[in-house]
């Protein structure tokens, strides 16, 4: 750039002599004056300086992607890091006798963190949304939804191992691909039902031998309840994943403006029954350390939601789907790790055909 600003300078060091002599010697032949264009001389200056402006353009351009890339890539990790940290501190959490009958309230709590989150983020700082109000008469069947979809896999959680939890939310794709179709006759791509096909069978493996009595107590199993609460969570999952589509459409809302006006209408809901289902007697003796997990937990989903938003938005949903893949890999290999099984378990074969699956 400095060597562009300099031949500017030399053109014009070069015209202004040529001015002088022509000057001079017009003196000596009567008077007659040739001057330079002063128009010349601007558009010169012009010139030199619009070579420097793309330049400069082209530089900012180079580095505009690399920048994204980089915030994409720290909002994937964050998300990924979120997502994990959340379900085993909630594993843990329910793993306590003191809070095992405290789900309603948990789910509760989370939807109130959530409400929070996106509040601050609609605020004019910020800005990553705009709010738009929709009667609570109109989102209740959804919020409804909303609220089974946290509670059943939370209950799942508590009596299942963290992998068998993990490998069930799997299903959660074909379960909304046949609501889809006996509802909405929507089509599937016939390789899409393929590839469905061994992370059903994984899936159906995994269960079986998860449930087995373990052969020593070190062994993390899941129980029958848990299996019922997995599946059960699943259709209410797949249940609300349609219908937060359809509601998306029919309201004109993004999935930020439509969870900013369900969120905390779930969490009003969930109050109602907290006194008939929740019991609190035994919160009281709960170590600080659980108590410092609930707070941990709502942090995670607070995370979950904001680099979700990023993540979509930055690199589309399919690049989301893939981050999901990656979520569930990286929770399958710990929950694995900290079970206590064997690499000889035959669930393993199960394990690998659900996530062959899902990744094809």
């Amino acid at each position: 750039m400095a060597a562009l600003h300099a031949d500017a300078e030399a053109e014009k060091g070069r015209l202004l002599e040529e001015q002088e002599d022509e000057g001079n010697s017009s003196e000596l032949s009567g008077g007659r004056t040739a001057v330079a264009s002063p128009n010349r001389l601007a558009s010169l200056d012009i010139e030199g300086l619009n070579d420097v402006d793309v330049e400069k353009e082209a530089a900012s351009t180079r580095e505009r992607p690399q920048k994204n890339g980089a915030k994409l890539v720290a909002w994937i990790t964050i998300n990924t890091l979120a997502t994990i940290g959340i379900i085993f501190a909630n594993k843990a959490i329910f793993s306590d006798p003191s809070f095992q009958r405290c789900q309603v309230s948990f789910a509760s709590f989370h939807f109130f963190v959530t409400s929070l989150t996106l509040f601050v983020l609609s605020r004019p700082r910020f800005s990553m949304f705009t709010p738009e109000p929709v009667r609570i008469k109109t989102l209740l069947p959804l919020a409804i939804a909303m609220s089974l979809n946290v509670i059943l896999p939370n209950a799942s959680l508590q009596f299942s191992s963290v992998t068998f939890y993990q490998l069930a939310r799997i299903l959660l794709t074909p379960t909304v691909a046949s609501i889809n179709y006996i509802f909405y006759n929507t089509s599937i791509p016939r390789p899409a039902v393929y590839a469905l096909i061994p992370a059903c069978v994984g899936v159906g493996i995994v269960s079986f031998y998860d449930s087995k009595t373990p052969t020593s107590p070190m062994v993390k199993s899941t129980s029958f309840i848990g299996v019922i609460f997995a599946f059960a969570g699943v259709l209410a999952s797949s249940l609300y994943t349609v219908w937060v589509s359809s509601y998306q459409k029919s309201l004109k809302l993004n999935s930020m403006q439509l969870l900013y006006n369900q969120a905390p209408v779930g969490g009003i809901l969930l109050l109602y029954i907290v006194p008939w289902t929740d019991n609190f007697w035994s919160v009281n003796h709960a170590p600080l350390s659980k108590w410092m997990l609930i707070l941990l937990s709502g942090g995670f989903a607070a995370l979950i939601n904001l680099s979700q938003f990023f993540i979509i938005g930055g690199a589309g949903p399919v690049s989301s789907t893939v981050v999901g893949h990656l979520k569930t890999c990286a929770i399958v290999t710990l929950g694995w790790i900290t079970s206590g099984r064997s690499v000889g378990d035959k669930s393993v074969f199960g394990i690998l055909l659900a996530i062959v699956g899902i990744i094809a």
